[in-house]
């Protein structure tokens, strides 16, 4: 299946089965959505991936009634660091140097660099950049999920403060940014079976 065919498979679930996600799929899964590209390669989010049935009970009440949350098999959250700053940027050279094997002299330059980036953004902003990078992940996920022919539902519909406090998020540094209920669609589910529906080229793309 390539691509087109994956996109025009993948449709955002409305009512899943019964059947549970593989482990190694979802592990699968995630390892594609940790290559997700970022700015500056910082990746200022983490992955949350739920699979206890208890868990997602108590966060269904916060989800605005929305039931996949519960019937999925994986219920993923991605969630946007909320502490930004030169110490990002050190655990990011720390990796690059350790991956690829060179001191810390050869990537100065470019430390110095992001570090005032980010040292020019208000706090506001700086929260609000770590939230776009983890929708730039949310993006990779589901793309990853339709190329594996794992159904998908992105959700922002949800009461994010709850999220936070349910997960214990805020003492870790971080708020959610969007939920993903993943697992494999209901036969019953008749939004599968409907054409997708998205603009046509010349409405959609500028060409100059």
């Amino acid at each position: 299946m390539n691509i087109h065919e994956a996109l025009e498979w993948r449709y955002a679930v409305r009512e899943f089965s019964p059947e549970k996600l593989d482990n190694q799929d979802v592990e699968a899964l995630i390892e594609a959505t940790r290559k997700s590209a970022s700015s500056y390669g910082l990746q200022p989010y983490q992955l949350i991936v739920i699979q206890s049935e208890s868990v997602r009970r108590i966060l269904l009440p916060h989800s605005f009634g929305q039931r996949k949350v519960l019937d999925c098999s994986h219920l993923v959250v991605l969630a946007a660091q909320t502490d930004i700053g030169d110490h990002t940027v050190d655990r990011y050279t720390d990796r690059y140097m350790k991956v690829r094997g060179v001191p810390y002299e050869d990537i100065a330059g470019y430390a110095r660099h992001m570090k005032e980036a980010l040292a020019a953004k208000t706090d506001p902003e700086r929260r609000e950049w770590a939230h776009q990078q983890a929708y730039i992940a949310l993006g990779t996920l589901l793309t990853a999920a339709a190329a594996m022919r794992i159904d998908s539902c992105p959700m922002t519909g949800f009461d994010r403060k709850a999220y936070d406090e349910v997960l214990g998020l805020t003492g870790m540094r971080l708020e959610a940014s969007a939920i993903v209920a993943l697992g494999h669609r209901s036969p019953a589910d008749e939004h599968a079976r409907l054409p997708k529906v998205r603009f046509e080229d010349r409405e959609m793309v500028i060409r100059m």
